[in-house]
């Protein structure tokens, strides 16, 4: 036998009443954590807290005229206006010559020497400038060119798009 509630009424069978409200009040607090989350996220990517994108440049682009049969360097300034650091990975040279990233090390006693080098940071809101003592870019085999010929090379980036430049060919020591 059922019992009766104190108005006389016959109580609902089990399963058949008004359902609770608490898994709706359960599914509240984590919704509103996230949507808090996302609000502050949000208001932190508007006010520039996210940083921006890298801003590349290339610039004073530099081709050594060769003064040996098997490579030559060439050089140029990477400006990165942008908030975040990016990667200059790689160098297409003219057809028929091979671009490899290389920096300069000292193998002692004053003597230098060149590792190979798979990328190279272009800092966020600051210069790269390659020379003959830091990094550069070493062509194989060596074009043929005469001190103001001009060479299209094309800057591959780990995050930017690629960059087709032209670098002046120069005696070294220039």
């Amino acid at each position: 036998m059922t019992p009766r509630p104190a108005d006389g009424r016959p109580a609902p069978a089990p399963g058949t009443g008004p359902a609770p409200r608490w898994p709706l009040r359960a599914a509240a607090v984590p919704l509103l954590a996230c949507l808090l989350t996302l609000g502050v996220l949000v208001a932190w990517t508007t006010a520039g807290g996210a940083g921006t994108p890298a801003a590349l440049s290339v610039r004073d682009g530099r081709v050594f005229v060769p003064q040996n049969p098997e490579a030559t360097a060439v050089f140029f300034t990477l400006v990165n206006r942008g908030g975040s650091d990016d990667r200059l990975i790689g160098v297409t040279a003219p057809a028929g010559h091979d671009a490899m990233l290389s920096r300069s090390v000292v193998t002692g006693e004053g003597a230098r020497g060149m590792d190979m080098v798979s990328a190279v940071t272009v800092p966020a809101g600051g210069t790269l400038r390659m020379s003959a003592e830091t990094t550069d870019v070493m062509i194989k085999p060596p074009p043929r060119v005469s001190p103001g010929d001009r060479l299209t090379f094309t800057l591959h980036f780990r995050d930017s798009p690629s960059i087709t430049t032209r670098a002046l060919a120069v005696r070294p020591g220039r």
